[in-house]
């Protein structure tokens, strides 16, 4: 019996939000060990990038950055093999004290932003008859959280939205999946704990696997995810969280 390969295979063309740092960053390396071309779209600038990566500077929430992103990777290499909807923010603050400001940009980045990638990689995708979509959902878009309307809303929303594509899309080969970390220590994590709205010992205390998350923990996933050991997962929101999801305890 051939072993299975749990690698994605090399030289992938690799397009990822958020990827200056955190999640997205940990994500391109670990596609880049496999000698994956790399494409980033940023708002920020992404730090000391190897020389062959194309790192962009622009929103995911703007259907004209992201479509300008693909239209350069169709330029330099043809086409994108893996898409990932990684950008996102967080939003932890009572329900009553959320202005519709504050709603618009959560939902702007954390769904529209996710749904204009999808749909990008799609339309390339789709005609082809293959390749991967990725989103970051959250283990708050499987379950609720006070002071977390917005976050939970959109990440929610993201789950469902990616079964919807995988229902439309895997007809044609391409495979539509999400992953839901749990705490993670990236910046925007940590800025929380910063400001007192999250604690460590706490989250520690209710995973079962008493740390906090990293973020090649979730780039592991992601990486898999695009290996011929993943071919028959699609629709799938997976917790990588330690195993908070499955305790039922204190938050």
């Amino acid at each position: 019996m051939t072993p299975l390969d749990l690698n994605p295979p090399p030289n992938l063309r690799v397009f990822i939000t958020g990827g200056a740092t955190g999640i997205g960053r940990a994500t391109a390396e670990a596609y880049a060990a496999r000698n994956a071309r790399i494409c980033i779209l940023d708002r920020v600038p992404v730090p000391n990038p190897p020389e062959d990566w194309v790192c962009l500077q622009g929103s995911a929430t703007s259907a004209d950055d992201t479509e300008q992103a693909f239209a350069v990777m169709d330029r330099r290499w043809g086409g994108v093999d893996v898409a990932f909807a990684n950008a996102g923010m967080a939003a932890n603050k009572p329900s009553l004290e959320l202005t519709e400001t504050d709603w618009q940009k959560v939902l702007d980045l954390n769904l529209t932003g996710v749904f204009l990638t999808c749909q990008a990689a799609g339309r390339r995708m789709v005609p082809r008859k293959s390749g991967l979509i990725l989103a970051t959902s959250s283990i708050y878009g499987l379950t609720a959280g006070a002071n977390r309307a917005a976050y939970t809303a959109t990440k929610a929303a993201v789950a469902n939205l990616i079964r919807t594509l995988a229902i439309e899309w895997g007809p044609s080969g391409v495979r539509v999946n999400a992953i839901a970390p749990g705490y993670v220590e990236t910046d925007m994590m940590m800025a929380l704990v910063q400001r007192g709205t999250l604690k460590t010992d706490t989250m520690k205390a209710r995973t079962p696997l008493p740390r906090l998350g990293k973020p090649e923990d979730i780039a592991a996933m992601a990486a898999f995810l695009a290996s011929p050991g993943a071919a028959w997962i699609n629709g799938a929101v997976i917790p990588v969280d330690g195993g908070w999801m499955a305790n039922g305890g204190p938050e």
